[in-house]
């Protein structure tokens, strides 16, 4: 059985910037140990891509961003959403970090990001947002075609956010969205119990369904000036296929945006209609139930 030729830096480099994919081992790269290597790889990695972004991006421009507080901005879209979702008590800690959470990728700061984020296929898919952005051609065949991005507390938005004519998209609310299942309650200041460990419990399935309900209902709300008008936007939301993306049942997200419109707080329908199904385990009940399972394997 013949053994593969083994890869070589360029060849790395190569499928890196085609596909996002890294080899976690870095064994193309010489060095003193594996920090020595991931340090060489990070380097080189990243250089290829700001350079293929540069080469993609040149003579291209997106519209200029407007001269907003992007705090302010923010804070205005999410706080609905906290207020509805969360206990008084808790509301202006969760503000306190969304206000802070969105970061428009733009030609000032692409480079510096794409360079010091901390996992190269993150670098490579907001690489590919930017470009998009541009109306460029994307990296790779496969490269996602976004408008955003949330990780952990950060939500990386594309400036066609202003530029946007869907009466009912907001990729800013719709991001920080996805903050409440990607955050610790610890990380904001919050109390962790058993039981409560996430900002918020939202069932695996339905992440994208929550988000995408909570970007819709974020704009009734924000254009209505009275329940009639809500359920009226509500209605008009429904009417259309909105969603593309393939993880969601749109005709689900028009439901839960029309029961949402006729809710006296319908941030809290929208959350009932996506939690998990069943009380997510501690880490305690998971082992108990491993030392269950192994205790019965042994007794047969």
């Amino acid at each position: 059985m013949r053994k593969s030729a083994p890869t070589t830096i360029a060849d790395e480099v190569e499928r890196y910037i085609r596909t996002g994919e890294t080899d976690p081992h870095h064994a193309a790269w010489p060095g003193n140990g594996f920090m020595d290597r991931a340090n060489r790889a990070h380097d080189d990695l990243r250089g290829a891509l700001v350079r293929e972004v540069r080469r993609l991006a040149e003579g291209l421009a997106h519209e200029p961003l407007p001269q907003a507080d992007t705090v302010a901005l923010t804070r205005a879209k999410v706080e609905p959403m906290v207020r509805g979702l969360f206990p008084r008590v808790e509301q202006d800690a969760v503000l306190a970090t969304l206000q802070k959470s969105v970061v428009f990728l733009t030609s000032a700061n692409i480079e510096p990001i794409m360079i010091e984020h901390g996992y190269d296929s993150s670098a490579w898919t907001l690489a590919n947002l930017y470009l998009a952005s541009l109306g460029a051609e994307l990296l790779g065949d496969n490269a996602p075609r976004l408008v955003g991005l949330s990780e952990e507390t950060t939500c990386y938005v594309s400036p066609d956010y202003f530029t946007e004519d869907d009466p009912f998209a907001d990729f800013v609310v719709h991001e920080a969205a996805h903050i409440f299942h990607n955050c610790k309650r610890a990380t904001v200041g919050l109390r962790e119990t058993r039981t409560k460990e996430w900002l918020l419990d939202i069932e695996y399935r339905k992440r994208e369904t929550f988000a995408y309900s909570c970007e819709a209902y974020a704009r009734v709300l924000e254009r209505a000036k009275n329940p009639a008008e809500r359920r009226a936007l509500a209605a008009e939301y429904g009417a259309e296929r909105r969603i593309s993306e393939e993880r969601v049942d749109p005709a689900e997200v028009a439901g839960i945006v029309a029961e949402a419109a006729a809710a006296r707080n319908g941030w809290k329908v929208i959350l009932a209609r996506c939690a998990p199904t069943s009380r997510p385990k501690s880490a305690l009940q998971h082992l108990r139930e491993t030392w269950a399972a192994q205790d019965a394997a042994r007794r047969g």
